[in-house]
């Protein structure tokens, strides 16, 4: 949009401020651009969040017009306006800080002033000229920021929790890949970093894999409860200033607009100040925040070296890890991704003091509750796709110092156990310590076992998994 020195003056409650001419925000945005400047989240950043409050603009309009609140001209430009926002236009024309007092009031008249502005521009208006399309009386008609806000926070957390999932299962794709492509490597299994029993590498990779699907569901079951909206309660969910019968018809078209299953609270006082959708979502993102900060800091272990560590894989290069040391690479893919799950983590804790916050019929603490939700979700989707595109799929195996490690652990004296006996465990496992040997070559030198024997008892494929062999041991 073409920028002039022309200006146009607006007013409101506290008196009169002047604008560009051009601008399709007015004077309370205005205000909460000026009065919060606290931090770098704009709501011009968070598009799912814009098309929410279109979405949610769009519906009102529909139902406002099937009551005749609304003439013929001024519903189609108001849904005009929206499908213009939808299809990712005038996204520049939201600049309020996302975090913000009035619980959402200034990114409420933030949308209805752009799409009023909007819509006078397709009437053959000037922007401003709210005698012909009113921000309040007709973009906002039948409304409070109270029942508004909430359903826009809702239907763009929604939006962006259906981005999320592919992103989410590209990553535990790259690792189902991964176990397959490992699935004959042997390696020692680890608890508490001691040596434990062996498995493969793909059983490893594919653990990562089944843990993250698992979120799956938590994640879809904890969406699903932004669907339900409290759209015309106005503003305490007693429903005043609205008709009898727009709720249903806001909520029909809501669901019509979407393509989702959108549903009326049934209690509107409980839904008004009632925010524990987001902590309940932020819970279960949070869950697999966690689960990828383990994967992460497993991938560093499993890389450490790359001679004076495990030394099991090997991480793609992505940059040189240091200005002294020379040669040396640092595994940063997992080291940010685990960062991006401490932010998550946080996030999910500041979501959850501000919805103990509501006093009586509202939770003026939802703009910061909206901030974290979008912010983590987006930060989700570039730790996923920056893990599987840096990290996962360049990951490479060293098979022969996997077998090597396994041949030489105390740890595959637990596989011949069920052989062996207990006691003899013991005593080879005790002696392998003490000389250094390997219980492969002790079983040997002790004729304990045949060398037929010992191999197909630590055969790869009789050490991952459940298995009964006919081997008998000399006792």
């Amino acid at each position: 949009m073409e920028k002039s020195n022309e200006k146009r003056i607006e007013h409101d409650l506290l008196g009169q401020r002047e604008l560009p001419a051009e601008a399709l925000y007015g004077i309370q945005t205005l205000r909460g651009v000026e009065n919060f400047a606290i931090s770098a989240f704009r709501l011009s950043d968070c598009h799912q969040f814009i098309n929410g409050l279109a979405y949610t603009k769009y519906a009102a309009a529909e139902a406002n017009h099937q009551l005749g609140l609304l003439t013929d001209e001024q519903h189609e430009a108001i849904i005009a306006a929206c499908k213009d926002i939808l299809a990712g236009k005038y996204h520049d024309q939201f600049p309020v800080d996302m975090i913000q007092g009035g619980a959402g009031t200034s990114t409420n008249m933030n949308a209805n002033e752009v799409i009023a502005n909007i819509a006078l521009l397709k009437m053959g208006h000037k922007p401003g000229e709210y005698q012909y399309c009113s921000s309040h009386d007709h973009v906002n008609r039948s409304q409070s920021t109270n029942d508004a806000y909430p359903t826009a926070i809702h239907m763009g957390l929604y939006a962006s929790h259906l981005a999320l999932l592919p992103h989410l299962q590209e990553l535990i794709d790259a690792f189902k890949a991964k176990g397959k492509e490992f699935a004959r490597v042997i390696k020692m299994g680890r608890t508490q970093l001691e040596d434990a029993v062996p498995m493969t590498l793909g059983q490893t990779f594919s653990g990562f894999a089944s843990i993250l699907e698992n979120e799956i569901i938590h994640l879809n079951e904890a969406a699903a409860d932004f669907l339900t909206v409290n759209m015309g309660s106005t503003a305490i969910g007693t429903g005043i200033c609205s008709e009898p019968g727009y709720a249903e018809k806001c909520i029909a078209a809501l669901a019509k607009v979407t393509g989702w299953d959108v549903k009326l609270a049934e209690d509107w006082v409980g839904a008004t100040s009632d925010t524990s959708c987001m902590v309940g979502y932020m819970s279960a993102l949070k869950r697999v925040a966690i689960k990828l900060s383990k994967i992460s800091n497993d991938l560093r272990l499993l890389a450490s070296g790359p001679r004076c560590g495990l030394g099991e894989i090997n991480l793609p290069a992505r940059q040189p890890g240091s200005s002294i040391m020379p040669g040396k690479v640092n595994p940063v893919i997992p080291e940010v991704v685990s960062q991006v799950a401490f932010k998550i983590i946080g996030n999910e804790l500041c979501t959850t003091m501000a919805g103990e916050a509501p006093q009586m019929e509202l939770n003026a603490m939802e703009p910061v509750m909206a901030q974290c939700c979008f912010e983590s979700i987006d930060l989700a989707v570039n730790a996923m796709d920056t893990l599987r595109k840096f990290c996962v799929e360049g990951i490479t195996a060293n098979e022969e110092h996997c077998l090597a490690e396994v041949r030489n652990s105390i740890g595959i004296v637990t596989a011949l156990n069920p052989y062996i006996g207990y006691e003899h465990s013991t005593n080879i496992a005790k002696k392998a310590l003490e000389t250094g040997s390997s219980v492969y070559d002790l079983v040997l030198e002790e004729g304990i076992l045949t060398k037929e024997d010992l191999d197909t008892i630590l055969d790869p494929d009789n050490m991952v998994r459940p298995v009964k062999l006919d081997i008998h041991a000399k006792r």
